[in-house]
Protein backbone atom coordinates (compact mmCIF):
# COMPACT_ATOMS: atom_id res chain seq x y z
CA UNK A 1 0.00 0.00 0.00
CA UNK A 2 0.91 3.31 -0.65
CA UNK A 3 1.39 4.09 3.72
CA UNK A 4 3.29 1.11 4.02
CA UNK A 5 5.99 2.32 1.02
CA UNK A 6 5.78 6.02 2.32
CA UNK A 7 6.50 4.64 6.19
CA UNK A 8 9.21 2.45 4.85
CA UNK A 9 11.16 4.94 2.38
CA UNK A 10 11.16 7.52 5.48
CA UNK A 11 12.34 4.94 8.10
CA UNK A 12 14.76 4.06 5.68
CA UNK A 13 16.22 7.60 4.97
CA UNK A 14 15.73 8.00 9.00
CA UNK A 15 17.98 5.56 9.59
CA UNK A 16 20.32 6.48 7.10
CA UNK A 17 19.99 10.31 8.69
CA UNK A 18 20.64 9.13 12.47
CA UNK A 19 23.89 6.44 11.20
CA UNK A 20 25.46 9.26 9.62
CA UNK A 21 25.28 12.23 11.56
CA UNK A 22 26.20 12.18 14.97
CA UNK A 23 25.30 15.76 16.20
CA UNK A 24 21.83 15.71 18.05
CA UNK A 25 21.41 19.20 17.93
CA UNK A 26 18.28 20.47 17.36
CA UNK A 27 18.90 22.69 14.07
CA UNK A 28 20.91 20.01 12.59
CA UNK A 29 17.97 16.88 12.97
CA UNK A 30 15.48 19.48 11.75
CA UNK A 31 17.08 20.70 8.80
CA UNK A 32 17.83 17.06 8.09
CA UNK A 33 14.44 15.70 8.60
CA UNK A 34 12.45 18.44 7.23
CA UNK A 35 14.65 18.21 3.94
CA UNK A 36 15.48 14.22 3.83
CA UNK A 37 12.52 12.24 5.90
CA UNK A 38 9.55 14.38 6.21
CA UNK A 39 9.09 14.63 2.34
CA UNK A 40 9.04 10.67 1.83
CA UNK A 41 6.03 10.90 4.25
CA UNK A 42 3.97 14.36 1.98
CA UNK A 43 4.43 12.74 -1.68
CA UNK A 44 1.50 13.00 -3.07
CA UNK A 45 -0.36 12.97 0.21
CA UNK A 46 -3.68 15.08 -0.87
CA UNK A 47 -4.66 12.20 -3.57
CA UNK A 48 -3.81 9.15 -1.11
CA UNK A 49 -5.10 10.76 1.93
CA UNK A 50 -5.46 7.78 4.57
CA UNK A 51 -8.33 8.10 6.96
CA UNK A 52 -7.55 4.96 8.87
CA UNK A 53 -6.48 5.56 12.33
CA UNK A 54 -3.93 2.46 11.97
CA UNK A 55 -2.89 4.02 9.07
CA UNK A 56 -2.44 7.67 10.07
CA UNK A 57 -0.68 6.49 13.34
CA UNK A 58 1.72 4.69 10.65
CA UNK A 59 2.48 7.40 8.85
CA UNK A 60 3.15 9.36 12.44
CA UNK A 61 5.84 6.85 13.28
CA UNK A 62 8.75 8.07 11.55
CA UNK A 63 8.67 11.47 12.86
CA UNK A 64 7.60 10.01 16.45
CA UNK A 65 10.62 7.90 16.60
CA UNK A 66 12.80 10.58 14.92
CA UNK A 67 11.99 13.05 17.48
CA UNK A 68 12.73 11.62 19.96
CA UNK A 69 16.25 11.08 19.12
CA UNK A 70 16.40 14.92 19.18
CA UNK A 71 18.40 16.70 21.98
CA UNK A 72 16.00 17.83 24.99
CA UNK A 73 13.00 15.80 23.68
CA UNK A 74 13.95 12.91 25.69
CA UNK A 75 11.63 11.84 27.97
CA UNK A 76 8.92 13.77 26.61
CA UNK A 77 5.24 12.86 24.77
CA UNK A 78 5.01 13.13 20.87
CA UNK A 79 2.58 16.13 21.36
CA UNK A 80 5.38 17.60 24.01
CA UNK A 81 7.91 16.79 21.32
CA UNK A 82 6.26 18.81 18.38
CA UNK A 83 5.46 21.68 20.47
CA UNK A 84 9.10 22.11 21.68
CA UNK A 85 9.99 21.90 18.15
CA UNK A 86 7.38 23.76 16.71
CA UNK A 87 6.30 20.43 14.76
CA UNK A 88 2.96 19.86 13.24
CA UNK A 89 1.67 16.51 12.85
CA UNK A 90 1.86 14.60 9.60
CA UNK A 91 -1.63 14.50 9.37
CA UNK A 92 -2.29 17.96 9.86
CA UNK A 93 0.33 18.93 7.01
CA UNK A 94 -1.37 16.89 4.91
CA UNK A 95 -4.44 18.52 5.81
CA UNK A 96 -2.63 21.50 4.83
CA UNK A 97 -1.76 20.11 1.56
CA UNK A 98 -5.57 19.37 0.68
CA UNK A 99 -6.96 23.15 1.86
CA UNK A 100 -3.84 24.92 -0.38
CA UNK A 101 -4.93 22.26 -3.49
CA UNK A 102 -8.71 23.22 -3.16
CA UNK A 103 -7.68 27.06 -3.15
CA UNK A 104 -5.45 26.72 -6.03
CA UNK A 105 -8.52 25.09 -7.63
CA UNK A 106 -11.04 27.54 -6.36
CA UNK A 107 -8.30 30.43 -8.09
CA UNK A 108 -7.71 28.43 -11.27
CA UNK A 109 -3.95 27.71 -10.82
CA UNK A 110 -4.95 23.76 -10.36
CA UNK A 111 -6.96 21.84 -13.39
CA UNK A 112 -10.36 21.30 -11.82
CA UNK A 113 -10.97 17.64 -12.67
CA UNK A 114 -13.41 16.85 -9.78
CA UNK A 115 -15.65 19.89 -10.95
CA UNK A 116 -15.48 21.66 -7.55
CA UNK A 117 -18.36 24.51 -7.34
CA UNK A 118 -17.99 27.15 -4.95
CA UNK A 119 -20.04 30.33 -3.91
CA UNK A 120 -19.54 33.49 -2.12
CA UNK A 121 -21.15 33.72 1.01
CA UNK A 122 -21.96 36.99 2.73
CA UNK A 123 -20.40 36.72 5.90
CA UNK A 124 -18.28 32.97 5.51
CA UNK A 125 -16.96 34.39 2.12
CA UNK A 126 -16.02 31.67 -0.39
CA UNK A 127 -17.53 28.24 0.39
CA UNK A 128 -17.12 24.92 -1.28
CA UNK A 129 -20.18 22.63 -2.54
CA UNK A 130 -19.59 19.43 -1.15
CA UNK A 131 -21.37 17.01 -3.30
CA UNK A 132 -23.66 14.70 -2.60
CA UNK A 133 -23.48 10.59 -3.26
CA UNK A 134 -25.80 9.50 -6.39
CA UNK A 135 -28.88 7.93 -4.58
CA UNK A 136 -28.88 4.74 -6.32
CA UNK A 137 -24.88 4.24 -5.35
CA UNK A 138 -24.80 0.97 -2.90
CA UNK A 139 -24.08 1.75 0.35
CA UNK A 140 -20.85 0.67 0.95
CA UNK A 141 -19.75 3.19 -1.44
CA UNK A 142 -20.60 6.01 1.27
CA UNK A 143 -17.84 5.57 3.35
CA UNK A 144 -15.54 5.56 0.26
CA UNK A 145 -17.56 8.73 -1.17
CA UNK A 146 -17.11 10.04 2.30
CA UNK A 147 -13.01 9.85 2.48
CA UNK A 148 -12.35 10.90 -1.07
CA UNK A 149 -10.09 14.26 -2.11
CA UNK A 150 -13.40 15.59 -3.79
CA UNK A 151 -15.75 15.75 -0.41
CA UNK A 152 -12.65 16.12 2.04
CA UNK A 153 -11.34 19.07 0.37
CA UNK A 154 -14.24 21.37 0.18
CA UNK A 155 -15.36 20.08 3.86
CA UNK A 156 -11.87 21.06 5.47
CA UNK A 157 -12.14 24.14 3.16
CA UNK A 158 -15.48 25.12 4.55
CA UNK A 159 -14.07 24.46 8.22
CA UNK A 160 -10.91 26.97 7.74
CA UNK A 161 -13.23 29.78 6.38
CA UNK A 162 -15.61 29.15 9.35
CA UNK A 163 -12.86 29.66 11.54
CA UNK A 164 -11.04 32.39 9.59
CA UNK A 165 -14.36 34.21 9.75
CA UNK A 166 -14.93 33.90 13.08
CA UNK A 167 -11.53 34.93 14.06
CA UNK A 168 -11.23 37.80 12.19
CA UNK A 169 -15.23 39.09 12.82
CA UNK A 170 -14.07 41.16 15.82
CA UNK A 171 -15.13 41.30 19.26
CA UNK A 172 -18.55 39.04 20.60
Amino acid sequence: TQVKSAVESANKMANWVLSVFSDRSRNTMLTLFKSIVRSRLEYSCPVWNPTLTSDIQRLESPQRAFTRQISGCKGLSYWERLKNLDLTSIQRRRERYIIIQVWKILKGIAPNDLQLKSYEHIRLGTRCFVPPLPKKAPSYAQSLFDKSFAVTGPKLWNILQLQFSRKNSGPG
